[in-house]
């Protein structure tokens, strides 16, 4: 453990010490706000058995306790310092005029890639480090609006481009069911935080399966809505068609009260002018406890797959439509003719990464202007290099290319084969698993995704909790609805979530730490890290080729800890700069230590000479003092 983690872990631990006060005021009020949906919050403040500013205390402690202590989950990127003033300062409107609304204090926590104007916003990337935007994104500007406290920002798949949540400022996030595996993507964060009890409720993004993967992995609930419902205005682009902006709740009520705030028309987003007309004045006003009954859902048998590995999850998915059938609705198995074949065709979402990131870059005042100045500046985290590699390869004008026009072309057609489907056998929604998969363990791929029919037609999706697999990870249940159709599929879920309760929290404990053995496999080696900036680093580096296991000691200079950003284990492919790796630290010190366990590619790499050791600015991260390592037989 380095001396940054020591110092940190134990402010943490006074941190949960000067909370215990706020616990005991809680308890004493008769009031825990654990596991407590957004209405139950806003009823005991109205009580005043609880102050906004005491919630944001419980659920800071929370991360203290849960998310850089105890079993780690790492979800949380950066508290905002405003937090609990801003709490105050809500606590004190309320006590003179009333709440604005069901929202008034509620303290809600961001996917990393929502431009706040209080605080940075990085996409999970370490070129992005420290990046101000001068606006809100329109959802946070309605959530303030009604009355929110924006609490912090979480972690993600680097700029959302990815399924396993891992990124070079926030490292990798662990899903809170099992430690060992990764909690979903790119949202993954949020659906950590969610479960967690970490706030009351989150928001993510969704351009392929980012919301309903990881919402599903995390035993939540997490809608990806029609495009044009919300605006995706302050939002990382990835794909300007395909991307939208969505809730992530413990309960459907909880995303029916953050639809009812981020939807609607913005003059800056103009898909949005497709949403007049068709929102409801209240979302909550589905929500009815019998909707299921007389619903006529169709099964997309396509979806449930037929390989082995697949089975797990199918039988509880399969049970959950039994459940709703006991209830009252209606199962149809449906299929949809040559849907792999359409999917392929209409998928844009790689070939719009390069111009849609590309311009919010060169726009929004970030360190670099361009996914090939993102590529050689190697700020990135290692895995996006092959996606970012391929991106950066398609033709500036893609937008106006044929083959893009034939892609939107190829996306109307399968709407219309999906509303086809629905239309014949009369049905309110589609329901199959959004992942035919459990979460990979840390270092894999996800396989199984059935995310592509809900961005690829632009209808909206929902996931709602469905069961546990027998090893007990929790699988989730994707239903999808006609354009503009939330409220029936609110209506549908509202009603599947209160007759069965498959919402469970996580019983998370301390991961064990692997003591170090003696190992005859083990060589040592010594570097010194310099640069364009004023200070060096000298590091000792011990690798046991046998487990893997790089071990790290390296001495920063204490005049200079206040220039240092953080410390960080690259790998490079065929440019001079390569991705992060490992985030060795981001408090640093004047020591710091530890060990990471290599991949097998990783270990090849550091034998080829191909890992090299940066020591950031914090300045400008472009800068840094470097070192490569060295490995000897």
């Amino acid at each position: 453990m380095n001396e940054s983690r020591r110092a940190f872990l134990k402010s943490a631990g006074a941190t949960i010490v000067a909370g215990t006060s706020i616990q005991r005021a809680l308890g004493a009020a008769g009031f825990d706000p654990l596991e407590k949906n957004i209405r139950e919050l806003q009823r005991a403040m109205a009580a005043g058995q609880l102050t906004s500013a005491q919630l944001v205390v419980f659920y800071r402690d929370r991360i203290a306790a849960y998310d850089q202590l105890g079993p780690c989950v790492n979800a949380v990127i950066a508290m905002n310092p405003h937090a609990e003033r801003y709490a105050r300062e809500l606590d004190e409107e309320r006590r003179r005029q009333g709440p604005r609304g069901p929202l008034h204090g509620i303290p809600i926590l961001l996917k990393d890639n929502f431009d706040t104007n209080d605080s940075a916003t990085t996409g999970g990337c370490l070129a992005l480090s420290g990046h101000q935007p001068k606006d809100d994104a329109f959802q946070v500007r309605r959530l303030r609006d009604a009355g929110a406290v924006i609490l912090g920002k979480v972690n993600l798949h680097e700029l959302a481009l990815g399924l396993t949540t891992v990124s070079s400022i926030g490292g990798q996030t662990l899903d809170p069911y099992d430690l060992t595996r990764a909690p979903g993507g790119s949202s993954g964060g949020s659906a950590v935080a969610a479960t967690m009890n970490f706030a009351a409720a989150t928001l993510g993004t969704d351009t392929a399966g980012s919301i309903r993967i990881p919402s599903s992995h995390n035993n939540v609930v997490g809608l990806r809505p029609t495009i044009g419902l919300s605006s995706r205005a302050g939002i990382i682009p990835f794909s300007r068609t395909q991307d939208v902006g969505g809730p992530i709740a413990r309960t459907v009520e909880d995303i029916a009260l953050l639809l009812d705030a981020t939807a609607g028309y913005d003059a800056n987003d103009p898909v949005t002018a497709n949403g007049n007309g068709k929102i409801p004045r209240l979302y909550t006003s589905s929500l009815k406890r019998h909707a299921l009954k007389g619903a006529r859902i169709g099964v997309l048998t396509e979806y449930f797959g037929g390989a082995p590995e697949d089975m797990e999850v199918a039988a509880v998915v399969k049970r959950a439509v039994d459940e709703m059938k006991a209830h009252g609705a209606t199962a149809v198995d449906v299929a949809i003719p040559n849907l792999a074949a359409m999917i392929a065709a209409s998928d844009v979402f790689l070939q719009e990464i390069k111009a849609s990131l590309g311009g919010y870059l060169k726009t929004s005042g970030a360190p670099v202007a361009s996914v090939e100045e993102l590529l050689a500046s190697g700020l990135h985290v290692a895995e996006l290099q092959g996606i970012l590699d391929l991106a950066n390869r398609t033709a500036d004008d893609y937008f106006e290319s044929d083959e893009h026009r034939r892609r939107l072309a190829a996306r109307e057609i399968l709407g219309q084969a999906v509303l086809g489907v629905m239309d014949d056998s009369r049905l309110d929604a589609l329901v199959y698993p959004i992942v035919r998969r459990i979460a990979p363990v840390i270092g894999g791929n996800q396989l199984g995704s059935n995310e592509a029919l809900s961005p690829q037609t632009g209808f909206p999706a929902m996931n709602v909790p469905a069961g546990f697999t027998p090893g007990g990870f929790p699988v989730g249940m994707e239903l999808l609805g006609r354009p503009f159709a939330e409220s029936t599929l609110i209506a549908i879920a509202y009603a599947f979530e209160q007759a069965t309760r498959h919402r469970k929290p996580p019983s998370v404990d301390r991961r064990p730490v692997a003591a170090a053995s003696a190992s005859a496999s083990r060589s040592s080696f010594e570097v010194t890290a310099k640069g364009a900036v004023p200070f060096t680093a000298a590091a000792r580096f011990t690798f046991d080729a046998q487990t893997r296991r790089l071990g790290y000691d390296i001495a920063l200079p204490a005049t200079s800890l206040e220039q240092i950003a953080g410390v960080y284990l690259h790998r490079r492919v065929n440019r001079a700069n390569g991705g992060v790796g490992h985030i060795l630290t981001k408090s640093p010190s004047a020591r710091v230590y530890g060990a990471v366990m290599l991949s097998e590619p990783e270990a090849a790499d550091l034998k080829a000479g191909m890992l090299y050791l940066a020591v950031v600015s914090k300045r400008d991260p472009l800068l840094s003092a470097r070192a490569d390592l060295a490995l000897r037989d």
